[in-house]
C-alpha cells in the first residue's frame, strides 16, 4: 500500500509537470495556484499527491499560550516593540493551498500552522454563581477575489485603507477600514471564522466596494448571545460584567434553573446564510498544529458580484489572502500578486484568453 501511495504521487507531479510544460510557445508562469480537473470531487488521496503553491502572509499577530513570570524590567526593556532596540516581527506564516475542480465545483484546501485552535468567540463560562464572559477570540481568514479582473497586480493592500485620520497636538487617531477606492469596482470576499461560520459548514460570501463589506444578502448573520444586547436601557455593556447569555451551549434559553459550574454558552449566534450568500461550503478542522480548511463552491454561481472560474482560462483569477490567529483586526496578508489557473481537462477544450 506504501508503495502504490508513493507511486500516484509521482504520477500526479509528473502528469501536472507535463501540462505545465506541454506548451512550447509560451512560458508558463510559477507564481500560481492550478487546479487539476477530476470527474468527482477529490479524495483523501488526491489532496496528498495535489501541486502545492505556498502562499506566505506576513504582518500579523501570532497567538501563543505562553506564560512568563516574574517579567523584569530588563526583560520588557529588551523586548518591547517601542523600546530603541526593536521588536522583532512576527514569523511569516506559509500557508499550503490547492485546488481541484470537476465540471460544475472548484474546490481550495488551505492548511497553515497554528500553534493554538481558537474555535471561540467571546464565549461565556458559568463558575457556578455567575455567567462570566472569558474575552476570546477566534481564528479565521479571508480570500478576495478580482471578481471583476479591474485591478492590475492585484494584492491585499489594495482594500486597506485609513479613515478618519487627524492629529491634535499629542492625539493621533485613525480607523482602519477595508473598501475600495473607485466606484465601479469589487471583489468578492470569502470570509471564513473557526466558530462563527466553520462550525455550520460555510464560509460567509461577501464583496467589498468603496462602501466598504456588505453580504451578498444583506442582513447580518452573526449577533452577540448577550441579554444586555436585548435591553440597552439597562446600561450594561455587552459581554461586560452583569451580563449573562441568552441560550447556552445546547440552545436552550438561560434562567434561573440550576447548572453545573463549567457550563458554557456561545458569545454569537449564527443565522443560517440564505441565497448567494450560502454559495461557499467550507469544511475546516484543526489538529497537530496546524487548520485545514477545504472550500467548496460552483465554477459559476450565478451572482454578478462573485467570481467566475473558467476553465483553460491562462490568466487565471487574481486573489489575495489573510490569516487570522486570535483577532479580528491584526491578520496576516499575502504581500505579493498571486493567481488561481484552472488547467484546461485533457477533452475539453481550451479558451484563447492568453497570447502565444
Amino acid at each position: 500500500m506504501v508503495a502504490i501511495s508513493v507511486s500516484r504521487k509521482m504520477l500526479r507531479a509528473v502528469l501536472i509537470l507535463i501540462l505545465l510544460a506541454g506548451s512550447a510557445c509560451r512560458e508558463v508562469p510559477a507564481d500560481r495556484l492550478y487546479a487539476l480537473h477530476l470527474d468527482a470531487p477529490p479524495s483523501v488521496a488526491d489532496w496528498e499527491g495535489a501541486l502545492p503553491r505556498v502562499v506566505t502572509v506576513k504582518g500579523g499577530r501570532r497567538h501563543v499560550r505562553t506564560v512568563i513570570e516574574n517579567i523584569d524590567e530588563d526583560t520588557v526593556h529588551t523586548s518591547t516593540a517601542s523600546c530603541h532596540h526593536g521588536g522583532r516581527l512576527p514569523d511569516p506564516v506559509p500557508v499550503d493551498m490547492r485546488a481541484f475542480y470537476t465540471d460544475r465545483e472548484i474546490f481550495i484546501r488551505l492548511s497553515w500552522p497554528d500553534a493554538t485552535a481558537d474555535a471561540d468567540i467571546r464565549e461565556w463560562g458559568f463558575d457556578g454563581n455567575a455567567w462570566q464572559n472569558l474575552g476570546n477570540v477566534e481564528d479565521g481568514f479571508g480570500l478576495a477575489w478580482d471578481a471583476g479582473h479591474s485591478l492590475p497586480r492585484f494584492t491585499c493592500s489594495v482594500a486597506c485603507h485609513i479613515d478618519n485620520f487627524g492629529v491634535t497636538g499629542a492625539n493621533f487617531h485613525a480607523t482602519n477600514r477595508m473598501k475600495l477606492v473607485r466606484e465601479g469596482e469589487w471583489l468578492d470576499l470569502w470570509n471564513w471564522k473557526a466558530r462563527r461560520t466553520g462550525r455550520f459548514g460555510f464560509a460567509d460570501d461577501r464583496f467589498l466596494a468603496s462602501e466598504g463589506m456588505r453580504g451578498d444578502v444583506p442582513g447580518e448573520l452573526f449577533k452577540e448571545n448577550s441579554r444586555a444586547r436585548l435591553n440597552p436601557e439597562s446600561g450594561i455593556f455587552p459581554f461586560a460584567e452583569g451580563d449573562q447569555p441568552i441560550y447556552d451551549s445546547e440552545g436552550l434559553p438561560v434562567g434561573k434553573e440550576f447548572r453545573p459550574a463549567g457550563s458554557t454558552a456561545p458569545g454569537f449566534l449564527t443565522e443560517s446564510p440564505s441565497g448567494s450568500r450560502a454559495d461557499v461550503k467550507a469544511l475546516g478542522h484543526w489538529s497537530d498544529g496546524r487548520w485545514t480548511v477545504i472550500l467548496r463552491r460552483a465554477l459559476d454561481s450565478g451572482d454578478p458580484r462573485d467570481v467566475r472560474f473558467i476553465p483553460g482560462d491562462r490568466e487565471g483569477v487574481a486573489f489575495g489572502l489573510s490569516i487570522m490567529d486570535n483577532t479580528l483586526f491584526e491578520h496576516y496578508a499575502s504581500v505579493l500578486p498571486e493567481w488561481i489557473v484552472l488547467l484546461a481537462a485533457e477533452n475539453g477544450a481550451e479558451p484563447e484568453t492568453g497570447e502565444d
